[in-house]
């Protein structure tokens, strides 16, 4: 089943526990914490804590899986076998569903990170291993891509999002994606920019996106969180 935004609310995301941020500032401003589960960032100690305030603060968990890759923090494209990568997903997401139950939540949802979000747009085996490896969980990613189009095709809840600190490549066959982090105009990094766009963006996606390793994460939260109410969105997990 595929869940459709009703009304003028919208979940507010951010990725936590990658050890670059302030994780308890951003929770107190998000809906949802994508939570590194140690393969491009993070380890169980970080996930214990960011899985705690979440639960304290009434955020909802997701796991955010990724390659094998913390040298290259989960952004370099990289060609893995179809069970090597279902069963590094499954991984992560066991090992962040001990932890949040432990803390007394639940993962919510899945979300691929980096190049392995990217991957999944296109790459169908990607895609199908990260839905094989994440059980029945809920799927958040970029509308009309690969992932949301399987999982929706398998019963699977999907959810898009968009990123108002992140620029778009024109959308082809409807599907949209992202400008590479290496090419201009691939980031958006003033906050009120970023706010600027959040609002544009919240009336077509289930979830914003404002992303958590960057100097001014909490800020630009802040500014989106601000920004979307006053424009009228009520704030709220998407699940």
């Amino acid at each position: 089943m595929t869940e459709h935004s009703t009304g003028r609310t919208v979940d507010l995301n951010a990725d936590l526990g990658e050890g670059v941020t302030d994780d308890a500032g951003l929770l107190a401003l998000v809906t949802s914490a994508n939570v590194a589960c140690g393969f491009h960032a993070g380890d169980d100690e970080t996930m214990r804590v960011v899985c705690e305030g979440a639960a304290e603060a009434g955020v909802r968990i997701g796991a955010q899986v990724s390659y094998d890759d913390r040298e290259g923090f989960g952004r370099r494209p990289l060609d893995v076998a179809y069970d090597v990568l279902r069963a590094q997903v499954a991984e992560q997401v066991g090992l962040l569903d001990e932890i949040a139950r432990a803390a007394g939540t639940l993962v919510s949802y899945v979300k691929p990170h980096g190049a392995l979000y990217n991957r999944v747009v296109d790459h169908e085996e990607q895609a199908a291993a990260v839905l094989d490896g994440s059980g029945d969980l809920p799927v958040l990613g970029l509308p009309g891509g690969a992932l949301l189009r399987l999982a929706a095709e398998a019963g699977r809840a999907t959810y898009t999002e968009g990123f108002p600190d992140r620029g778009y490549l024109e959308p082809q066959g409807g599907v949209v994606r992202l400008v590479p982090r290496d090419q201009p105009g691939a980031l958006v990094e003033e906050p009120e920019e970023i706010a600027r766009r959040a609002v544009g963006l919240a009336a077509d996606v289930h979830s914003v996106c404002v992303h958590g390793d960057g100097p001014t994460a909490v800020e630009a939260a802040r500014a989106v969180r601000a920004a979307l109410l006053g424009a009228g969105f009520a704030l709220r997990g998407f699940l």
